[in-house]
């Protein structure tokens, strides 16, 4: 059974004929299926799926919407290229995030440093008192903040979050059990 539409042929050139600039192809090209009583064949300048180079084409060969397929059938719409400005919005916003974040991470992390190079330093020391461990607690106290506003914000997972300051006091703890400043499993003392 023959289609009952007319069947015209598009080429990529009578495209970007009807472009506002006939030098300038299509900077996109938008697929979807069209009717199965339609036929259409496109000439298209890359590979078939089929294997070499040439036409695409699927006729209708039944009116209960059947394709004998003999390629793909295609309809293509040619867009200027020019994005709508909520997607320039939206990238605009994306970098300044992207920035900001960078910023929130990048103070976590040095702060993060900071009392593990104190930690080290205590663990190192030979004579260190068990005052010294508040200055760390403060500097302690201070990455708690920055990784809870890195969270807070959404740069950071919870989870992450809650797993780097676990690493800071189970740091603190090692070296407190290491001085001898606090034993663990302990039967606490009753006050009298």
């Amino acid at each position: 059974m023959a289609a009952t539409s007319t069947s015209p042929l598009f080429s990529l050139s009578s495209l970007s004929a009807s472009l506002p600039s006939p030098t300038r192809l299509p900077i996109s090209l938008s697929l979807r299926a069209i009717s199965p009583r339609a036929r259409l064949s496109v000439s298209l300048p890359f590979a078939s799926p089929h294997g070499g180079y040439g036409s695409w084409a699927s006729t209708s060969t039944s009116s209960t919407g059947k394709l004998r397929r003999r390629g793909l059938e295609v309809v293509c719409e040619a867009t200027t290229g020019r994005r709508p400005d909520s997607v320039a919005k939206r990238e605009r916003q994306n970098e300044k995030h992207r920035i900001r974040n960078h910023a929130r991470k990048a103070e976590m992390r040095t702060r993060m440093k900071k009392v593990f190079r104190a930690l080290e330093k205590l663990r190192k020391k030979a004579d260190a008192q068990p005052e010294e461990i508040i200055e760390i607690e403060k500097m302690i106290a201070e990455a708690y903040k920055a990784i809870d506003k890195t969270v807070q914000v959404g740069a950071l997972h919870r989870n992450t979050g809650n797993h780097r300051k676990s690493r800071l006091a189970r740091r603190k703890k090692a070296i407190e059990i290491l001085r001898g400043w606090y034993v663990p499993n302990a039967e606490p003392v009753a006050a009298a």
